[in-house]
Order: C-alpha cells, then sequence, then structure tokens
C-alpha cells in the first residue's frame, strides 16, 4: 500500500519518520523542520488506517492490520538507503520490521512498543480515547504545547481503531540484534522498555538513552530534550 507523506527540506541527506498509533506525520510536527534545518529532506508517513492514507482492508482487524503489512508499506512507499529512520511506538515496530529492506544508515527506535502486550496495553483503551475532549488530551500531556493538543485531537479523528483492535497477538518481543546501527531513545520510566529490557538491549548492541521528565511521546513532551538524545545520530 502507498502511503500518504509529509516532507520538509530538500537536503541531500534523507530522514524517515514513522509515526505511533493513532497519531500520524503531524506528531512529527517540530522534528520534521529540525531535521530540515540540519540539511535533511525529511519524509514522514501516515501509516495504514491514520491520516490521510488508505485503510487496511479484511475480514478482520488483524488482516486488515498485520504488523508484518505495515512494514511492507514503509518499503512500497519510502526511499531504501536514508541517512536516517525514526520510528515511535507503532513505528518502532513497524520500522525495525522493515529496517533490513530499507537499509537505513542509523535508525532511532522511540520508546518502541515491542512487547507491547507483556506492558499490559490494553487495545480497547486506544478506543475509547478516541473520543477524547479537549481537557482529557492536556490532562493526560501537561508538558505539551497547545498545538500539539490540536493536532492530537485532529489524528484522532481520522484515525480507524480497529489499528489497535488488531494488535492482540502480533507483538515480536525485544530484536536480538540491531541490523543497522540503531538507538532507542526512552520515556522516563517507560512502560514498555524497562530497566531490565533497557540493559538487555545494550547486550545486544543497541545504545539506549533516556530523556529525563519526558513521556511516552518523547518528542512532543521535550522537544529540545529529544534532539538532545538524538546527539550523534543526526
Amino acid at each position: 500500500m502507498k502511503l500518504h507523506t509529509r516532507e520538509w527540506g530538500t537536503g541531500d541527506r534523507v530522514a524517515l519518520l514513522v509515526h505511533g498509533i493513532m497519531s500520524d506525520h503531524r506528531t512529527w510536527r517540530r522534528i520534521g523542520p529540525a531535521l530540515a534545518e540540519r540539511g535533511y529532506r525529511v519524509i514522514a508517513v501516515d501509516q495504514r488506517g491514520h491520516g490521510l492514507s488508505p485503510r487496511g482492508t479484511g475480514a478482520t482487524p488483524q488482516e486488515a492490520y498485520a504488523l508484518d503489512a505495515y512494514a511492507e508499506d514503509l518499503v512500497e512507499t519510502l526511499p531504501v538507503g536514508a541517512e536516517l529512520a525514526i520510528g515511535h511506538s507503532l513505528g518502532g515496530i513497524t520500522l525495525l520490521r522493515a529496517v533490513e529492506r530499507l537499509k537505513p544508515a542509523r535508525a532511532v527506535y522511540v520508546d518502541p512498543a515491542w512487547e507491547f502486550a507483556r506492558a499490559g496495553v490494553e487495545p480497547s483503551n486506544f478506543v475509547e480515547f478516541r473520543h477524547a475532549t479537549r481537557e482529557q488530551v492536556v490532562g493526560l500531556n501537561p508538558r505539551w504545547e497547545e498545538a500539539d493538543v490540536e493536532v492530537e485531537l485532529a489524528t484522532l479523528a481520522l484515525w480507524d481503531p480497529d489499528t489497535a483492535l488488531a494488535l492482540p497477538g502480533q507483538e515480536g518481543g525485544l530484536p536480538a540484534s540491531p541490523a543497522v546501527p540503531s538507538l532507542v531513545v526512552l520515556a522516563d520510566g517507560s512502560f514498555l522498555v524497562g530497566p531490565e529490557d533497557a540493559a538487555l538491549l545494550r547486550g545486544r548492541g543497541f545504545e539506549v538513552r533516556t530523556v529525563p521528565g519526558a513521556g511516552h511521546t518523547v518528542h512532543r513532551d521535550d522537544h529540545d530534550g529529544f534532539l538532545s538524545a538524538l546527539e550523534g545520530w543526526i
């Protein structure tokens, strides 16, 4: 499936951005321009079932939104051999499944949902959140700028809840090794990648950094802290 994309910049180097569940390319509204200022042509996708990309098709949510299909979408849409690829949460899962074929020089996984089932993530909670009020979004994300709150409400309106219902039974666990040089950027006290998992990932060849005080949407909670965590990788 060809995905809808948004681009920033015209640099010689290419950076790829892959958002998390319930979101779309607008989650990167500050990161895209920041990378463009650093000489990148930045390409952000809307994953299937999100934003302006097509909905998945199939008799069940699992058929419409198989994680391998997400990965195939990235391969069909994005260029091979980018300098940098960044995936957040669900985007961390799909980037991991596509990275050997996309062959970026470096990959960054932001609070990746590699073991969402073990973390106790309940898909029905995502579905209920589709109708969240402005007050609920602000209450859950007190560090966000007003523009991020507006983006969240807009992206929820376009999101297909079946993407959440498709998740159970599809988790793949922590990767055994990085296919390319890889950085994992974690939320402070991440509920998806705990200290033992972080140590395991380091032992497997991943670099792991944490952004103090940031929640799951690290790049929106602390824009400057997130960019600082990418030092040496961008």
